[in-house]
């Protein structure tokens, strides 16, 4: 993925309030449970940082993460980069209740450029990613009782 690149948009809609999506997307006990198990910490507060390791079948990724923006129950936003790989992206979550739902949209942008030889920084790789996370992994969090 390279700055050159288009914004990455995701938008999903889903059936609870704004507040609840908010805490799935901010609360730690909740993000571990259907994102990353192995996030440290979280706080959404501007400033505040976690990193921890993802391994996939050939690579180890050490996840930085720091919150550049917080509005309650409508906007969260944070800076990725990984260690030992060039480029850095910026995950931007914006939340919309609209019609008895509530709406994420989900915005990439790109900082500066990720390396495409690798599989998990083409822009495919991500999309299916963010398809996982916010459909098959949060969207059944979010409906369970």
């Amino acid at each position: 993925m390279k700055t050159s690149d288009p914004n990455l948009v995701l938008t999903k809609e889903y059936d609870c309030s704004k507040e609840k999506l908010w805490q799935a997307l901010t609360n730690h006990e909740t993000m571990i449970q259907w994102y990353f198990e192995n996030i440290p910490a979280f706080e959404p507060i501007v400033g505040f940082s976690t990193v921890f390791t993802v391994n996939s079948e050939t690579r180890e990724f050490i996840h930085n993460w720091i919150i550049t923006e917080s509005i309650p129950n409508k906007r969260i936003a944070y800076s990725w980069h990984f260690d030992g790989y060039e480029g850095k992206s910026i995950s931007i979550f914006d939340i919309e209740e609209k019609e008895n739902k509530t709406i994420l949209t989900l915005t990439i942008k790109i900082l500066t450029d990720f390396n495409d030889e690798i599989t998990e920084f083409k822009r495919e790789s991500c999309i299916g990613g963010w398809n996982y996370f916010l459909g098959d992994r949060l969207e059944p969090f979010l409906n369970k009782d």
